[in-house]
């Protein structure tokens, strides 16, 4: 049960980045679109962040002190909104594949964020892996500029940082997820990075373009809130509970996969040898790198 929710979790989030490409083509932009699944992903999150917070057994749950508000706002605003609106950005100018494989470099730059800011050591079997990993990325890269054109450089600038911000949000995560456990923090930061989104959207774009929107924006948009958001997140909690974080981390290896076939399928990218090869070699890299260290929670990022 613990590597089928890992399973369906992993593929729930990598339909993220279809949902995306799929409402761009009705002309709605990155800020409209991260506002509305957000918006309606909010009662959710705040449902989320009362279950965990209640009393269980008539013992009340750990208090948040300012410091730790603080904490919550600042991991939000990382790990959820500047993360999220970064990504949903670079998928304008990128394929949903690629998206993907920069986004799953996430535990690589952990571990190099680990290096930077806690002077933690980087075994050679480590950077072995960080090249084999980086090298795919490459490999993916080139074969995509040649399909899209220069505006790949945009999107993968954009998708990159993406996956930086997130990488911060787990390297500063640790200690809070081990006070008030993983499911209660991501609940309260995906409430902060709901704020986010929402104020962004009052701010640069008029309330009445929604009312100029698709219905099938509207349509994928709920679904991206919840299939693609909400459940994924359920799902991998369970699932972490089951196996432990590294191994749900290695069952999640098999989004990167999936993307690549909904993205052939929905899509119509093409699925070239060069896509593979890149893809197994970021797959490869990235076991390389976490196969001596537990995997941090939350290595799928929505």
């Amino acid at each position: 049960m613990g590597v089928l929710l890992a399973m369906l979790g992993a593929v729930a989030f990598s339909g993220k980045a279809i949902i995306v490409k799929l409402a761009y083509r009705h002309g709605v932009d990155a800020i409209t679109l991260l506002m509305l699944r957000m918006l309606l992903a909010l009662p959710f999150f705040l449902a989320m962040a009362w279950w965990t917070g209640r009393p269980k057994n008539g013992v009340a749950a750990l208090a948040l002190t300012r410091k730790d508000w603080l904490g919550v706002v600042w991991l939000g605003l990382t790990g959820y909104y500047l993360a999220s609106f970064l990504d949903f950005a670079g998928l304008a100018y990128i394929s949903a594949s690629f998206e993907r494989l920069v986004l799953y470099l996430n535990p690589t730059l952990v571990l190099i964020l680990g290096a930077v800011l806690y002077r933690k050591r980087i075994s050679p079997f480590q950077w072995v892996g960080l090249a084999i990993s980086y090298g795919g990325v490459l490999l993916v890269f080139g074969h995509e500029v040649r399909l899209t054109g220069e505006h790949v450089w945009l999107g993968a600038g954009l998708v990159f940082s993406s996956a930086v911000s997130y990488a911060l949000y787990l390297s500063y995560s640790g200690e809070m997820v081990r006070r008030f456990g993983a499911l209660r923090l991501v609940g309260l930061a995906s409430c902060v990075a709901c704020v986010f989104c929402i104020v962004q959207f009052v701010l640069m774009r008029p309330l009445d373009s929604l009312l100029t929107l698709a219905p099938q924006v509207l349509v994928l948009s709920v679904v991206n809130a919840t299939a693609c958001t909400v459940v994924p997140v359920v799902l991998v909690m369970m699932a972490i509970e089951r196996l432990g974080s590294g191994l749900a981390a290695q069952v999640g290896m098999i989004g990167p996969m999936s993307t690549l076939a909904m993205a052939a399928l929905f899509l119509d990218e093409p699925l070239t040898p060069w896509v593979l090869g890149g893809t197994v070699l970021v797959m490869g890299g990235v076991f390389v790198c976490t196969r001596s260290q537990a995997s941090p929670v939350g290595i799928e990022k929505g």
